[in-house]
């Protein structure tokens, strides 16, 4: 009688949980109708037994939501646990927007969600396990330097994903919380985008989503802090202040010019006006990168970080750009290697999450952006 009032008492307390933190929501999106597959949909006896029921030696991080933790799943599989601080409404809306966005999202540099466990106390999230940590942790570390290819790639990855977001899914997802702690390395240094728990979805005619500020100091356009009102435009201000970090290896918040009351943003537009652009680029950056395409990234994150977002380039304007600095700056032979190889692919031989890849055309000013179905979008390019 008692094992039996045991059992009763818990799956009580597991259909309390369920509907505390949005399971009758989500039953609803995974309907035929809806995003998420009833696959992904975890149970918290497994999760416990995955990650040593949440020990202290798991944790991989923590954030304002919650802490995340290393776990391995019943059949050998490694993955990233995300376990939210509290119940209450104000970390419930971040996890299940951070679900209904995800479960629309399919980008090699975005990271993947797995599934959720809906009947445990508080929310759990379970994601694809990044090795490497965030790209904040290697950029401020002077025992691990980055190289200048590795920042270029990763500068050409993140604007990648951002283009995707803003462009390619089903509706426009505006990010809102960019920053180089939420872009996480792959075994190889890739770059993943992670963390879209404040992030928010547009209509596809509508240019801008009306919210109560948030984001990271450092990070938060000036524009978006102002009106409340959060752009594409948004986006690109955030990516522009990594962009910074990635040149001068500096904390969002340091200023360059030795002034307390001037930021990263602020004190590097005007390293830049009076000229003072190599004097506070990280050494790594100094001494790798060509005096030229180094020149054009500061000008990059220059227009990033305008005060007038609708004068700030677009990711598809970045993407292309970037993309041009890092075909120019590879030797010629592997540039033609890579050219004719391009030019001679199939379509059809693009792997799914192959959602981006740039090409230069021989002979012509046209870049060309492929998508994963085959389509191509023909864009001019200064080269």
């Amino acid at each position: 009688m008692y094992i039996l009032m045991e059992k009763r008492r818990e799956a009580k307390l597991k259909e309390k949980f369920f509907k505390r933190i949005g399971g009758l929501i989500m039953q609803r999106l995974s309907s035929p109708d809806g995003n998420v597959e009833k696959s992904k949909l975890f149970n918290s006896k497994e999760l416990e037994m995955a990650t040593d029921h949440f020990n202290q030696d798991r944790i991989l991080g923590k954030g304002g939501q919650g802490t995340v933790y290393k776990g391995m799943l019943a059949d050998g599989m490694i993955v990233a646990v995300k376990k939210s601080i509290s119940i209450d409404e104000k970390n419930v809306e971040p996890f299940i927007n951070e679900v209904v966005i995800l479960s629309q999202i399919n980008h090699r540099n975005i990271v993947k969600l797995l599934g959720c466990c809906l009947e445990s106390e508080v929310p759990l999230l379970v994601y694809e396990f990044i090795p490497n940590g965030t790209l904040y942790q290697y950029l401020h570390d002077p025992e691990f330097p980055f190289s200048w290819d590795a920042r270029l790639r990763i500068a050409t990855e993140v604007a990648s994903a951002l283009f995707y977001l803003h462009s390619f899914a089903c509706i426009p997802i505006y990010h809102r919380d960019i920053k180089s702690s939420n872009i996480l390395l792959d075994e190889k240094y890739r770059a993943k985008v992670a963390d879209f728990g404040t992030s928010r979805s547009g209509a596809l005619d509508q240019t801008h989503v009306t919210t109560l500020v948030q984001g990271t100091f450092g990070y938060l356009d000036p524009e978006y802090f102002q009106t409340g009102q959060f752009t594409e435009k948004s986006d690109v201000y955030s990516f522009g202040i990594v962009l910074v970090e990635l040149l001068t290896g500096q904390k969002p918040t340091t200023s360059l010019l030795g002034e307390t009351c001037i930021g990263l943003a602020s004190s590097f537009i005007t390293a830049m006006e009076e000229d003072h652009l190599f004097e506070i680029l990280d050494p790594r950056v100094r001494e790798e990168g060509g005096e030229e395409e180094i020149i054009v990234v500061a000008n990059l994150a220059k227009r990033c970080l305008n005060l007038k977002g609708r004068e700030r380039p677009s990711m598809k304007d970045l993407v292309i750009e970037l993309e041009g600095i890092r075909k120019r700056s590879e030797p010629s032979s592997s540039l033609a290697q890579h050219q004719e190889e391009v030019d001679h692919a199939d379509p059809n031989e693009f792997e799914a999450d192959d959602d981006l890849s740039i090409s230069r055309r021989s002979g012509a000013d046209l870049g060309s952006i492929r998508l994963s179905d085959g389509r191509a979008l023909l864009t001019r390019v200064t080269w």
